[in-house]
């Protein structure tokens, strides 16, 4: 049974998950949570303090040893808004290596948000129909709009707690100075929001994750459950505690937390139950968020989840390795469907790149013991197939070039920057240029997966090749494998297949260079 590690480095706290497959679903073993603060500095200076990168080190060592005892199969180790912003990232990134040997994998604001969405949605069963997912970290604030478990938009707003209590928040309590320019501020990130994902539809659920929504919610429980003591209403509290979740808050009781919170010092915040001394130094700004936040949008209350960005790490994880798990066909369907986004944002036909796909799907599958690639490049190749010429939406002189750099920069859900880098190479090599390890290309891909590019490259190239005279349909291929050789055959639709049989001939002497074999190709 594999066993699995998630690593969230955040700009308020790390956290770490140990999970083991059993069953094609995840156990969890361990967990583990360290406030260290990484974005206090870096949102005043633009940079990782010296202080902070020693606590989150001091933190990350901790984690490694536990890695190392529940004798884990593969770690990912992420990091968010913070690094996202630090001038230094790099520096801190080399630092983490030379010390636990991880490579640190710093995520946008939008994957970030597809992976909470995922590692809700995977583990919460009332969030596969229409809802709304918040969370609200120390460096941002994600908002998701989900319909039958698939995301719909998210967006990505500098509206972290610990951002805004360093940006805005510098005397305690706060001065009506400083609270004024926050609330002007949070308005207009709310009005980037809006742009982004629309205004969700009111009868949504609303499920809020990370720590700020965790204490609104337990503060906003406390202050129930006094209340209905005072009116001798215990009942009925209990009633409404469960039929809505374990914790909730409504937006009326966050707007009023909100207003109670601005007016205390640091010491009275520490005392609200579900707050504590950790959590006050930077609920104001939170709590102000998410009151103006639930009003813009009509949100009527949010319930807290426990569940988070490294329960969507884990999630993947999972659906990368074991095809029979439930979540690898939602991950397949996510990629897929990042695919057509970007095919359809830069205007390419489907009509004329799905032939090209249909046959890298039969070369991969009836050559799989020429080439032995690993399963998941045959997603990666239907991926280059389609998204292959989105280079000519810049310039149809150099389009491999374009494309290349396109696919690399994009954001695919569910594509790691390492994926698509791989994903951008296969694109890049169609024309003349081939594969070579010193090019600026291949230098973004890691060295153990070289040899797989190459082998790819010349996959795509075969399936370009097959596909030359658009005017003319589609045509059948048969693929016969012998111990030296390979032939393919093709039965041409109207219009003959001469011209596909040319492109395919010249492509042998690349083809027998990879592969070490003969390729022959004849129109039946």
């Amino acid at each position: 049974m594999a066993t699995f590690a998630a690593i969230d480095i955040g700009s308020n706290s790390c956290r770490l998950k140990i999970a083991e497959v059993q069953l094609h679903r995840l156990k969890t073993l361990h967990e583990d949570r360290e406030v260290t603060r990484l974005g206090e500095s870096v949102f005043q200076t633009g940079v990782i303090s010296p202080e902070a990168m020693a606590a989150t080190i001091r933190a990350l060592k901790r984690f490694h040893k536990a890695v190392q005892m529940h004798v884990v199969d593969k770690v990912r180790v992420v990091a968010t808004s913070a690094m996202r912003d630090a001038r230094n990232a790099e520096a801190f990134i080399e630092w983490v290596r030379s010390d636990t040997g991880w490579n640190v994998e710093v995520i946008s604001g939008l994957e970030e948000g597809r992976l909470i969405h995922l590692g809700v949605v995977t583990h919460e069963v009332g969030a596969r129909g229409r809802c709304v997912l918040i969370d609200l970290g120390g460096g941002s604030c994600e908002v998701t709009v989900s319909d039958g478990g698939r995301v719909k938009s998210i967006a990505s707003l500098s509206l972290g707690a610990v951002r805004l209590q360093q940006e805005f928040l510098t005397t305690d309590p706060p001065s009506k100075e400083d609270i004024a320019r926050l609330k002007q501020y949070i308005d207009r990130e709310l009005q980037k929001g809006v742009r982004k994902i629309g205004t969700p539809p009111r009868a949504a659920l609303v499920i809020a994750t990370s720590g700020t929504a965790g204490a609104l919610a337990e503060a906003a429980t406390d202050a129930r459950k006094r209340a209905a003591s005072k009116a001798k209403k215990k009942t009925l509290a209990k009633k409404r505690v469960e039929h809505v979740g374990s914790l909730f808050a409504e937006a009326g009781e966050v707007r009023a937390l909100a207003d109670r919170l601005v007016k205390m010092r640091d010491e009275q915040r520490a005392a609200v139950p579900g707050i504590g001394p950790r959590r006050s130094e930077i609920i104001v700004g939170g709590a102000m968020v998410y009151a103006s936040l639930m009003e813009r949008f009509g949100f009527r209350s949010f319930r807290y989840s426990a569940l988070g960005l490294r329960d969507g790490m884990l999630a993947q994880m999972l659906g990368e390795v074991d095809l029979r798990a439930s979540v690898h066909q939602k991950i397949e369907n996510e990629r897929w469907a990042g695919v057509l986004e970007v095919c359809r944002r830069y205007a390419i036909d489907q009509r004329y790149v799905e032939p090209v796909r249909q046959h890298v799907v039969t070369l991969f599958s009836s050559l799989a013991r020429v080439h032995e690639l690993p399963e998941e490049y045959r997603l990666w190749l239907e991926s280059a197939a389609m998204m292959r010429d989105v280079g000519k939406f810049m310039n149809h002189q150099g389009h491999h070039r374009h494309a290349q750099y396109i696919i690399a920069n994009s954001e695919i859900f569910g594509f790691s920057p390492e994926q698509r880098a791989i994903v951008s190479a296969l694109a890049r090599y169609l024309g003349k240029t081939r594969p070579d390890a010193m090019d600026r290309v291949m230098r973004t891909i890691p060295l153990e997966e070289h040899a797989n590019v190459v082998k790819a490259v010349a996959l795509l190239r075969l399936a370009v090749a097959l596909n030359q005279d658009r005017a003319s349909g589609i045509l059948r291929l048969r693929v016969h494998v012998y111990p030296k050789r390979i032939l393919l055959e093709l039965v041409p639709g109207r219009g003959g297949a001469e011209l596909e049989a040319w492109s395919v001939k010249k492509e042998a002497v690349y083809f027998r260079e990879i592969f070490r074999r003969e390729l022959f190709v004849e129109v039946v």
